[in-house]
């Protein structure tokens, strides 16, 4: 489970962890006041690893012994197929929904799928981390390379995205197979990171390219490509969502914020229109928005301090993605699946994992 906290271990009642992939969730898990009497079943759906948001959880039902989270982990493209099931009235809504593939919340708000909300804790979100009053940011991830440091030398690790074409062009012979990244068909994350830099970058056709020359790996979690890296399985991967990082045991990664520009994500919190719970969803949110949840979260790696590292000097090179309308045009259709006919060509059927 990763680190426990002692509130958690004091004042709470956990029952295992339950894998169910006939509902296409990875895993769940119930949170419970010690000594508590819940009235209130909170349902949340999220593509959040239970290990990392745990403390957040945790202090939320201790501070509010009167509800009691059911707490599902899903992948994001099969969160927003039950997301978008559940508004059409073909699936149970969820109480809360947290994704990292913002664009399809985009999408799901767009479609009238979520309630509003307001509070004062909403209002001081930027604009570029609310859209309407039913969509908020509640995290602050960067999308970083990461290399094996006992495989790739500091002189040879790729700082910017051009450097990381420079080195598949030189030396692809020793870089065939060894770099990887999200599979951006099974990863709403990783086509939502790869869909940014193509509107971002005039490397993008290039790094394509280059992946395609060196034979590079797509695959589908975040936990798999750092684990793959650290045991020297790949040297380098693109893309990777930084805020794992640190909560994967690792010993050998080095980690860069690229110095051309660095996306930042900030997971998307939706309360579904449908839901019953909509006044303790409310509550759930304010606590993540508040003082005590932000300083959680950000001891759980999910809120990015950028004066805590390297990106603190290059702070002109921060690219957020912004939660509206803009990200429309990630879904649509025509376009997504022009995107992905030329990703596969890049890839190819063998190099996805």
């Amino acid at each position: 489970m990763g680190y426990v906290s002692p509130l958690w271990r004091m004042s709470l009642m956990v029952l295992c962890l339950i894998a169910n992939p006939a509902m296409s969730q990875e895993a769940s898990q119930r949170f419970i006041a010690k000594d508590a009497t819940p009235s209130t079943v909170l349902l949340v759906r999220s593509t959040t690893d239970i290990s990392i948001f745990a403390p957040a959880l945790a202090a939320f039902v201790a501070a509010n012994p009167s509800v009691e989270i059911a707490y599902e982990q899903w992948g994001s493209n099969a969160l927003y197929a039950n997301s978008l099931g559940a508004c059409e009235g073909t699936a149970t809504p969820a109480d809360v929904v947290i994704s990292s593939g913002v664009h399809q919340m985009v999408d799901l708000v767009n479609r009238a799928c979520a309630s509003a909300y307001q509070s004062e804790f909403t209002a001081q979100l930027p604009a570029a981390r609310r859209w309407r009053d039913e969509l908020w940011g509640i995290t602050r991830e960067a999308a970083v390379i990461i290399y094996n440091t006992d495989l790739v030398s500091a002189e040879d690790a790729p700082r910017t995205r051009f450097a990381l074409l420079d080195l598949m062009r030189r030396s692809s012979a020793d870089f065939m197979g060894r770099i990887a990244t999200y599979d951006v068909e099974a990863s709403g994350l990783g086509f939502l990171f790869a869909f940014m830099d193509s509107q971002e970058a005039t490397t993008f056709g290039g790094l394509l390219e280059g992946f395609a020359r060196v034979d590079a790996v797509a695959t589908c979690c975040s936990a798999e490509i750092i684990e793959g890296v650290d045991s020297g399985r790949y040297k380098i991967a693109y893309n990777v969502l930084g805020s794992y990082v640190d909560t994967v045991p690792h010993e050998n990664l080095g980690v860069i914020y690229p110095e051309d520009y660095t996306l930042f994500l900030s997971r998307a919190f939706m309360i579904p229109k449908g839901t019953h719970q909509g006044a303790a969803a409310g509550v759930f949110l304010d606590f993540l928005l508040s003082p005590r949840g932000r300083a959680l979260l950000s001891q759980s790696t999910l809120i990015h301090d950028s004066n805590s590292d390297e990106t603190a000097a290059n702070e002109s090179a921060t690219r957020y993605i912004p939660i509206g309308p803009t990200l429309l045009v990630a879904m649509d259709r025509h376009r997504r699946a022009r995107f992905i006919e030329k990703w596969r060509d890049s890839f190819g059927v063998d190099a996805v994992k």
